[in-house]
């Protein structure tokens, strides 16, 4: 028991340390916080003087919003220093509040002073800065007519659909650099008149029309460099696509395999001379199209590595070899006297193993049920031994009766056993 309470005891002041130690963390954090708002009006009154009330006014609100945020840290921690505070946890739960408070308002502060450093160097850097974005405006402009020119010159190889992009972004690019010098001019008087925030958006506004026109200019550069690529590849997935359907042609058909056949030949069939073409839709056409034939090819491939049962493998083969039997016989026994020896062995071979097979199954149906997968390929590779001598034995006949009818003579056929 008295371990019991040493425990206690030990945790109890354990627990006061901590709260001691967090108190003092927020009334740190609250002298800080305030000494960071005192730093930041000074910055934001100097700010204003140099660059008006318009171009600090997100900060002021900034400001504002963190002075309120203070205003509550503060009286959360005259709570905490009142007679009856209330429980430990309470007390506790206010100190952590206020240190959030406290960091988050530094934060913001960090991020709004910075903002406001950099909106005072720019100003300062003004002269260099409107001169530098003069001589962007006269460099992009050189490069309009040089422009103009490479769309006439991709215009006599691509279709007119294929342009429609470059060419806006030709036209939109001058539209900008009007638009940037327009500013420049707006953010002069805007200064001179002693508006320094109003010249300030209208600098940034030339700014950022500047970099919009540069990047618009710089694609319509690039589209001959990425219509060639689409060439490219548009020549490399033809030479495939012939010969996937040339291997697809050869597979079972299917009505999924010749829908894609079909489909991946009109779009070779659609694909227009080397001039006055748009690479890109026919490359999507025909990768679309391609992409179709190969999933149609994988899903034929899947469904024939599908074990077949017995029956539907074995009742095939022993079908094959009948028939082949019975069109050797009719064949040899339509030509009597013109038969040789060996065609004749080949037919006796060929039903001897069909009589073996029929008591190797145990019955001469068809029909059979086989479930032994030994079994099943002995049963088939009997089957197909039966129907090759068949077939071998129709070979010889025609090329005995063949023979006779040439020298006009009739072979003299010995039994065979």
């Amino acid at each position: 028991m008295t371990g019991f309470r040493v425990r206690r005891r030990l945790g109890a002041h354990r627990l006061e340390a901590h709260d001691a130690d967090l108190a003092k963390r927020a009334g740190a954090a609250l002298f800080a916080a305030d000494e960071r708002i005192r730093v930041a009006a000074d910055e934001l009154a100097f700010a204003e003087a140099e660059l008006g009330a318009g171009a600090i006014q997100r900060s002021s609100e900034a400001l504002v919003a963190v002075r309120g945020d203070l205003n509550t840290a503060f009286l959360l921690n005259r709570l905490n220093h009142e007679a009856m505070p209330g429980t430990v946890d309470e007390v506790r739960a206010r100190y952590e509040r206020i240190v959030q408070l406290c960091e988050s308002a530094a934060g913001v502060l960090d991020e709004q002073i910075a903002a406001i450093t950099e909106r005072i160097a720019r100003a300062r850097r003004e002269p260099e800065f409107v001169a530098g974005l003069r001589a962007e405006i006269e460099r992009l402009r050189a490069r309009v007519p040089l422009v103009h020119e490479t769309i006439g010159c991709l215009a006599a190889r691509y279709a007119r659909e294929a342009l429609v992009t470059v060419e806006a972004d030709a036209a939109e690019a001058e539209r900008l650099l009007a638009f940037a010098e327009h500013s420049l001019r707006v953010a002069e008087r805007r200064r001179d008149a002693g508006v320094r925030d109003q010249a300030q958006l209208a600098l940034e506004a030339s700014a950022e029309s500047v970099h919009r026109a540069a990047a618009m200019l710089d694609a319509v550069e690039t589209f001959e460099v990425e219509a060639l690529r689409a060439e490219s590849a548009l020549a490399a997935i033809v030479e495939e696509s012939r010969r996937h359907i040339a291997v697809a042609l050869e597979t079972p058909p299917s009505r999924g395999i010749s829908t894609a056949i079909d489909e991946l030949q009109a779009a070779l069939a659609g694909l227009p001379p080397e001039v006055n073409t748009d690479p890109f839709a026919h490359l999507r056409r025909v990768s679309t199209a391609h992409a179709a034939l190969e999933s149609a090819m994988a899903a034929a491939l899947e469904r024939a590595m599908i074990p077949i049962s017995p029956v539907d493998r074995v009742s095939p083969a022993i079908e094959a070899a009948d028939r082949k039997l019975e069109v050797a016989r009719d064949a040899i026994a339509r030509n009597p006297g013109r038969i040789g020896a060996e065609a004749m062995k080949a037919l006796a071979e060929s039903e001897r193993i069909r009589i073996d097979l029929g008591h190797y199954l145990g019955s001469p149906a068809v029909a059979v049920s086989v479930t032994d997968q030994d079994h099943q390929a002995q049963v088939v590779a009997m089957a197909r031994r039966a129907a090759f001598l068949a077939s071998e034995a129709l070979f010889l006949a025609r090329r005995d009766i063949d023979a006779s009818r040439h020298h006009g003579v009739r072979l003299l056929t010995p039994s065979v056993e």
